[in-house]
């Protein structure tokens, strides 16, 4: 996972939307970050602090400070914790973005998520690790089905068409279909709908990878899914994907 998109949601507060606005990428020692055309059409979308230029490629051998001060410090006393729940070994430090791409770097304070780029694995599938969203929301009946939750057990993804606030919305349910739990991020939605068209139901798995019953509701279940990967299939490719300047000819 060497890279990631940065997204962030307009201030409009009528129709609050979500763009991608920058991509980070780690390589060779060096971290890289350029602005997508995402920035420029989102709703009273800023520039981070320190790198004002959307038109500049900026590069840093240390993780830039708008993304390093959105992962847990090992300071912190539930710092191992933090990071088994997202399915990482605390004794063996995980590279910083790999931590970003499953924690998305939630913070409460703004409106900021990254997510990582989905690229096949070795053996040609679509895998993802992800924390399932909304279970705030939910009714308890959803909290205290998640608790019940094992490691490898099945759920179900359905397309939420009529959903009035977003329509790639993806719900998410126990194997049984008998409680929502909540929804797939929404980076990961817009994807699936395309994946449901390339591959057969059976070839998209959703399983429970953990159940984290001491974590904050954000991070109460990680999900895996794997998927066939469609012939022709290009995720986050849309035109607000692309950026600015191309981090490989900057």
């Amino acid at each position: 996972m060497s890279q990631l998109f940065v997204a962030a949601r307009s201030n409009n507060t009528e129709n609050a939307q979500w763009k991608p606005v920058g991509l980070l990428r780690h390589e060779l020692g060096e971290y890289m970050f350029s602005y997508t055309r995402g920035a420029q059409s989102l709703l009273g979308f800023k520039p981070f602090h320190g790198m004002d230029d959307m038109a500049a490629v900026y590069t840093s051998i240390e993780l830039f400070p708008v993304f390093k001060n959105r992962l847990l410090t090992e300071r912190r006393a539930e710092y191992e914790a933090y990071l088994s729940w997202s399915g990482f070994e605390p004794s063996s430090a995980p590279d910083p973005i790999a931590v970003l791409g499953v924690t998305e770097g939630i913070r409460l304070t703004d409106s900021i998520e990254l997510f990582p780029k989905p690229t096949p694995n070795s053996d040609g599938f679509f895998v993802n690790k992800f924390f399932l969203h909304g279970l705030r929301n939910m009714p308890e009946s959803a909290r205290q089905r998640v608790a019940s939750l094992n490691t490898g057990d099945r759920l179900v993804l359905l397309p939420e068409q009529n959903n009035a606030f977003d329509q790639y919305a993806v719900s998410l349910l126990d194997d049984e279909r008998s409680v929502k739990l909540g929804y797939v991020p929404r980076y990961l939605a817009r994807d699936f709908h395309r994946l449901a068209d390339g591959c057969t139901p059976e070839k998209i798995q959703v399983t429970v990878a953990r159940v984290n019953h001491d974590a904050p509701l954000q991070q109460r279940l990680l999900c895996h899914i794997q998927a066939c990967w469609p012939a022709g299939f290009e995720p986050c490719s849309d035109d607000d994907f692309l950026p600015m300047v191309e981090l490989e000819t900057a």
